[in-house]
């Protein structure tokens, strides 16, 4: 775990830049992991200064940043308890089998899980430690840090398909952070797999970048398999800078995905983080994904072959802008955002997108600025392709929070916590609702619900509300995604019993009402507990710093079902796993 507070900057830093070399010469016999990929650090440092030396210290960056600056970063049985009756089997959709390098070295750690199902279809997404000692072009593209399993049979097993495919691997690689998002198109079920996906430090061309695979579902029933593209380029820097001979440019990070199945688009939002201003830029990216037909878009897409939209053309020496930027660098104080995710209304193609603002508030003079979760209303009519036919959102709302950015969390692997809100839109109930982590109630965090009425984004709760039936121990990182065929919500997050305890549960509450004033049942997800003390893991953090879960799309409207699927990283044989779960609300 590395952090700097301000008067041990120096030596903290120091201290970081050790152990990140240390554990890379323990990988890669003294040359420097990156993306699976090594570069010697000697000659490469300079490239990655701006954003990777001020990681931890002046901005938070997501597991996938982490990975990409610091490479594998080391960190250790569990309780078996009930379960209800009305969730699945748990289901690890990764193989440890697979997770072993060409040399035969095992690595330990699969998190940051995303899923989404449609029919008996599902594809879970998870960071995957084993691309640490995998050279370029590894068997099963073990060598990107971004793997997948798919399931046949709504769920019940997965088979790990290691990592996503790219044989380009010389160039850039996946990093990590998926997001993954689903739909039926011309009555062939898709998957689409976002990721961060980087050059090594030695390349010419340093745009950072992100990326999709768009996985068709091939054949059906138990017989049925998924076939993957190359890396379709989604967004790349808008912003690069030379230097005593060193090209930099800005970070992309936190990338998430989201469907307009009438209007066949998807969106991906992201963070960019700025060189040429204080701090960070929230941004947005489209695709034509064609018709729900089948057919060609109206920009040319189709729903294997995406045309995208989002500042991923350019060069080094001329970066391009991005589709269209949601929030602006804050000028005065350069105070964090991070951490947006997006979410369609079906029924007008409105676009709503949250995210944190001063997400990393415990230095400098961000500290005297509120933390706030930001939601945003983006108009059908803006989203216009090739270019927006407008500079950003039309209303905006916020909520302000008692972060658990400075908490130390028990088994927690990484300092700091974050609060990201995750996002799902109502047409029934004419809602867009946030849901995130906050101390306001409790040391330990809740997590707390607030809905807005659609377009105008007023409040529809005079005061957030309290998901967690239970208030005894720590409450974090929530999932949220979309709203299931009669408009109501369902929200999982990782639970604890007590603030003193590492063993931790997954819980869900089915079926909210996003008008709802009072706090819902929950039921447990998990069958077997996690005591995240006893868990190893090659990978900062241990247990991700996100969940997720995604009510199954149907073809056709409201386009989702009454089917939860819940992925969250589970360390029940003793290193983190992607687990899925799933049940009817």
């Amino acid at each position: 775990m590395c952090f700097t507070m301000k008067r041990f900057v120096i030596s903290k830093s120091i201290l970081c830049l050790v152990i990140a070399f240390t554990l890379a010469a323990a990988f890669t016999g003294g040359i420097l992991l990156r993306g699976g990929k090594a570069a010697h650090a000697s000659s490469q440092e300079s490239t990655k200064s701006h954003f990777c030396a001020n990681l931890n210290k002046h901005y938070w960056g997501s597991s996938g940043a982490q990975m990409y600056c610091f490479g594998s970063q080391p960190n250790g049985p569990a309780h078996t308890i009930g379960t209800s009756p009305n969730v699945s089997a748990n289901v690890n959709a990764a193989n440890p089998a697979e997770d072993r390098s060409p040399a035969g070295v095992q690595f330990y750690g699969q998190s940051e899980t995303s899923i989404a199902s449609v029919g008996s279809y599902v594809v879970e997404a998870w960071n995957d430690a084993t691309a640490f000692g995998s050279p370029c072009l590894s068997p099963g593209f073990k060598e990107e840090l971004t793997g997948y399993g798919f399931s046949n049979n709504g769920g019940a097993s997965f088979k790990d398909k290691g990592g996503l495919p790219n044989n380009n691997c010389g160039g850039d690689t996946y990093n990590g952070d998926p997001a993954v998002e689903a739909w039926r198109a011309g009555g062939t079920p898709y998957f689409y797999i976002g990721s961060l996906y980087n050059p090594p430090f030695s390349a010419p061309d340093q745009r950072s970048k992100l990326a999709l695979a768009a996985c068709a579902v091939n054949g059906s029933g138990s017989s049925a398999t998924i076939s993957c593209s190359q890396p379709i380029v989604v967004a790349s820097s808008s912003q690069c800078q030379t230097s005593n001979g060193f090209t930099f440019c800005s970070f992309l990070d936190k990338d998430f995905l989201t469907i307009d199945p009438v209007h066949g688009r998807l969106y991906m939002s992201y963070t960019e983080f700025s060189i040429t201003s204080p701090g960070t830029i929230e941004e947005l990216a489209v695709c034509d994904i064609g018709t729900p037909t089948g057919g060609t878009g109206p920009a040319g897409g189709k729903a294997g072959v995406p045309v995208c939209f989002s500042g991923a053309s350019g060069s080094v020496t001329a970066p391009s802008a991005p589709y269209l930027v949601i929030a602006p660098p804050d000028t005065v104080n350069g105070c964090e955002n991070e951490g947006s995710y997006p979410a369609v209304d079906v029924a007008t193609g409105d676009l709503y997108v949250a995210f944190e603002h001063n997400s990393f508030a415990i230095f400098g003079s961000c500290g005297a600025q509120a933390v706030q979760e930001v939601v945003n209303y983006v108009p059908a009519s803006c989203l216009t392709l090739p270019a927006a036919s407008c500079s950003g959102p039309v209303h905006i709302n916020t909520v302000s929070i008692i972060s658990l950015q400075a908490a130390f969390i028990p088994g927690y692997n990484r300092f700091p916590m974050n609060d990201f809100p995750r996002i799902a839109v109502s047409d029934a109930a004419r809602t867009v609702s946030i849901v995130w982590n906050d101390a306001r109630f409790h040391l330990a965090g809740d997590i707390l619900l607030q809905s807005f009425n659609l377009r105008s984004l007023t409040s529809v709760q005079t005061a957030s509300v309290r998901i967690n039936s239970s208030t005894g121990g720590w409450h974090m990182l929530p999932a949220l995604r979309n709203a299931d065929a009669s408009g109501n919500l369902n929200i999982s997050f990782y639970g604890r019993s007590s603030a003193t305890t590492a063993v931790t549960n997954v819980y869900a509450a089915l079926a909210v009402n996003p008008r709802t004033g009072s706090t819902p049942a929950n039921i447990l997800v998990t069958t077997v507990a996690t005591n995240w003390l006893n868990v190893s893991s090659d990978i900062v953090p241990n247990f991700g710093d996100y969940t997720d879960n995604f009510v199954i799309a149907t073809p056709n409207a409201p386009f989702t079902g009454s089917k939860l699927y819940i992925a969250w990283s589970d360390g029940r044989i003793g290193e983190p796993q992607p687990f899925e779960a799933h049940t009817q609300v």
